[in-house]
């Protein structure tokens, strides 16, 4: 009853404070926004810098859970030695790949918020237009843009997706090692690369389409404001 009674108390802390976050973190984006537009840097700009952001976070992630792999495919070659030691090796890159998909993650949100702020604006100014030739080349060029980024938002959480997935497997034979220092430990955790080693390749895959996705938005972007202005 007593552990019933405190999730539902957390529940109801979560139903309160999560609104009151994002309203909090929407206030702050607007003022952020105001902020570096006074200085000249439009939001754009900003999502340009974000989303090549995100695709450098991607690339290091990238490196990262390629580079674990290799460190826990390691095992299969242990022949004697500190186990200790193993377990210390294996712990630094679990925690290094946690910290570059939070990276990841936060690159995202961050996109995404910038994106979302954009799109808005950008719908709002098409009723300033008085001539309808420039209203409509405008519309067209705001509906390409949101098409491409929506092909690259989703691409990026889709590569965000395959991260828990693996980072749960990581972590299985982490904790599996620290307990149970011992050969047949690793022989036991041997049998589980296959699954560690096809997920880390989905998971490779799907960053690297979303970097391709963050490269051809990027150009795009670039390329529309380096055409002649509308008026």
């Amino acid at each position: 009853m007593a552990r019933h009674r405190e999730i539902d108390q957390k529940s109801l802390l979560a139903r309160i404070f999560s609104p009151l976050a994002r309203a909090l973190a929407a206030r702050f984006q607007r003022v952020y926004f105001r902020a570096v537009e006074s200085v000249g840097q439009h939001k754009r700009d900003i999502l340009v810098g974000r989303v090549s952001g995100a695709r450098d976070s991607l690339e290091d992630a990238k490196a990262q859970f390629q580079n674990a792999l290799e460190k826990f495919s390691g095992l299969t070659e242990f022949d004697g030695g500190q186990l200790e030691d193993v377990y210390r090796q294996l712990k630094v890159e679990f925690d290094y790949s946690k910290a570059k998909a939070m990276a990841v993650r936060d690159r995202i949100d961050a996109v995404q918020d910038v994106a979302e702020a954009l799109f808005a604006e950008w719908e709002d100014e098409l009723e300033q237009y008085s001539n309808r030739s420039l209203r409509s080349a405008s519309r067209t060029k705001l509906k390409q843009t949101q098409q491409l980024y929506g092909q690259l938002l989703t691409a990026m959480r889709r590569a965000e997706g395959k991260i828990d997935p693996v980072l749960a497997v990581f972590q299985d034979h982490v904790l599996f090692l620290k307990h149970n220092l011992n050969a047949q430990a690793i022989a036991s955790l041997e049998s589980e690369l296959v699954t560690l080693t096809l997920g880390v390749s989905g998971l490779i895959t799907a960053m690297e389409r979303s970097i391709e996705r963050a490269d051809a938005f990027v150009r795009t972007l670039n390329q529309q404001k380096a055409l002649p202005a509308e008026s």
